[in-house]
């Protein structure tokens, strides 16, 4: 099926368009095309995510995104498998009759997002109708706000055009993503996400089947060390620039030098995850300074870069040990980092299990992981469609 798909959870704006086959043993996805608009440099005068500024981000640039799509698609004749290349009538006066009672429907749905009407009207009117067979949009979790600008644009785009919408989970979306270069995922699979809001240990034993078997009691990974990193005065996202420290310090010899952190829970009988305590610890080391120079900095980031990998690598172990997973499956945003990847890579050679990394461009927030998990979604019993979809922050599997 052909698939539309809008992502809107955060600070990412993001449209793709997709091609996924689905049988009885595996699923592949091609990517036709994607639009992504970062908020980073808006958000970073805030030292983090504003939802509200997120909010009118997406109003502004979804209809600029797609009409990047349509304009691409619509001059290419040689394949009108993508886009229909009859244009609408718009002399006729039935069909502009119709057109009139939608855009008052559509402006309805629109109405909550300042402009957002006006450029969707204009969008409609200017290209003939996508020959797509659905169109898929984040229901939750995220930022509410966020959330509400694409799913009503996506209503809206149904609506016009007559193609189904279904809602889908940001959290599945990141496990799916995987499939995004992998042609199937064998079962039962252990899935570990590790993002800026989340950190869970997740059992699947199909597609459809998700239990939750370990996650944070505070902070996710890709938190942390944002907050780790405003700590040492590096600017929003902090993310990426603690990794380019740690990597230095690595490659440098310097290591952790005179830096000692705590591996939070490391023998704590469950699965789940704390790293507000290593966090508090690194506050801590830094007041033991006068002042923060750049060995120190180094020093921090690498020590604090290394307790989390031996976090996560312990309680995957651990993990693995409980039940014969015949795949692990590890993404979100923090798994483009270089030096996780290469710990985790390790970790299943010695496990003799499958690993299953997206490729870096589809780790973090994006639509195309959208598209698949629409794609699953739609076989499900109950689906999340059209009317029934609403913005969920904190939506389960």
């Amino acid at each position: 099926m052909r698939i539309l798909s809008i992502e809107t959870s955060c600070d990412e704006t993001a449209i793709a368009l997709v091609e996924v086959e689905i049988s009885n043993s595996s699923i592949h996805a091609k990517t036709m095309q994607v639009e992504l608009f970062s908020q980073i440099d808006i958000h970073k005068e805030f030292g983090g995510v504003f939802p509200i500024v997120a909010k009118r981000e997406h109003a502004i640039h979804l209809p600029i995104l797609l009409d990047r799509i349509l304009e691409r698609h619509s001059h290419e004749g040689g394949n009108p498998g993508v886009l229909s290349l009859d244009p609408r009538l718009r002399g006729d006066d039935t069909l502009r009759e119709q057109d009139d009672i939608l855009f008052g429907k559509i402006e309805t749905i629109l109405q909550r997002e300042s402009g957002l009407f006006e450029k969707t009207k204009t969008l409609l009117e200017k290209y003939s109708i996508p020959n797509i067979d659905m169109i898929a949009v984040t229901a939750g979790p995220g930022l509410e706000p966020a959330l509400w600008v694409g799913i009503s644009f996506a209503k809206a785009l149904s609506l016009y055009w007559n193609i189904p919408v279904i809602g889908t989970n940001h959290m599945k979306g990141h496990i799916f993503s995987v499939l995004l270069n992998q042609t199937q995922i064998e079962f039962p699979s252990l899935a570990f996400l590790m993002s800026g809001g989340h950190t869970e240990l997740v059992e699947l034993n199909s597609i459809s089947e998700f239990k939750i078997i370990g996650k944070t009691k505070d902070d996710a990974i890709g938190e942390s060390y944002d907050k780790v990193a405003r700590m040492i005065g590096l600017e929003y996202p902090g993310g990426p620039k603690i990794a380019e420290l740690a990597s230095q310090a690595r490659h440098s010899g310097l290591g952790s030098g005179p830096i000692t952190l705590p591996r939070p829970m490391l023998h704590s009988p469950d699965l789940d995850f704390s790293f507000s305590g290593l966090k508090t610890a690194v506050l801590y080391k830094t007041r033991e300074f006068e002042f923060l120079d750049d060995t120190i900095k180094l020093h921090i980031a690498h020590e604090f870069e290394q307790a989390v990998a031996d976090v996560i690598l312990y309680k995957l172990k651990k993990a693995l040990a409980q039940k014969n997973y015949k795949s692990l499956i590890v993404s979100g945003g923090v798994i483009a980092n270089s030096y996780l990847r290469e710990r985790l890579k390790a970790l299943a050679h010695d496990q003799d299990i499958p690993l299953l990394l997206p490729q870096v461009s589809d780790s973090t927030d994006n639509a195309q992981m959208i598209a698949v998990a629409g794609a699953i979604e739609s076989l499900a019993e109950k689906p999340l469609i059209n009317k029934d979809i609403r913005a969920q922050g904190n939506l389960q599997y």
